[in-house]
C-alpha cells in the first residue's frame, strides 16, 4: 500500500493518486460501503479523513488483488467489523390489511357500469360497438 501523506483532511483527487484508482470510483464505493462517508467542505468538494483513506485502501485491495466482488469485499469488512451492518427493512406489520380486488374483477365492474349506462341510454350504435370495444378478450391478459 503506498504512504498516506499527514494531513487532517485530503480532497478526492489526493485520494484517488493515493489509492491509484479515479474520481469516478471513489464516489461508486462511497454509495456501495457504508463506512466510507466523506464529509463536504463549505465548497460543496468531498473531504476524506485519514480513516476513510485507508478503508478505501483496504476496499482495493480486497477488489484488485484478492478478486473479490463487491458484495463480497463488503462482507468481509463487515466480519472484521470495519463496514456496519446493513439497515434493518421496515418491522412487519400486525394487523393485515384485507385483501384488494384483483384488476380484472374491478374491470369487469367498470364495463358492467359501462354497459347499464349506455342501455340507459338507449344508443343502439354505442351498444353494437360495446361489443367490439368492451369484449371479456380484451381485458384478459395478452401472452
Amino acid at each position: 500500500m503506498a504512504d498516506i501523506p499527514v494531513k487532517l483532511y485530503y480532497r478526492i483527487g489526493e485520494v484517488a493518486e493515493i489509492v491509484g484508482v479515479e474520481p469516478h470510483v471513489l464516489r461508486y464505493w462511497e454509495t456501495e460501503f457504508r463506512s466510507i462517508r466523506p464529509s463536504k467542505s463549505a465548497k460543496g468538494q468531498r473531504v476524506y479523513s485519514r480513516r476513510d483513506v485507508e478503508k478505501l485502501m483496504k476496499v482495493k485491495d480486497l477488489l484488485y488483488s484478492h478478486g473479490f466482488t463487491i458484495a463480497g469485499a463488503r462482507k468481509r469488512l463487515r466480519q472484521a467489523n470495519e463496514e456496519p451492518a446493513p439497515a434493518p427493512g421496515p418491522a412487519p406489520t400486525a394487523s393485515v390489511a384485507p385483501p384488494l380486488p384483483s384488476v380484472r374483477q374491478t374491470l369487469l365492474g367498470l364495463r358492467a357500469d359501462v354497459a347499464a349506462m349506455l342501455a340507459d341510454l338507449g344508443d343502439d350504435a354505442a351498444a353494437g360497438e360495446q361489443g367490439r370495444f368492451l369484449s371479456a378478450q380484451r381485458l384478459t391478459p395478452s401472452g
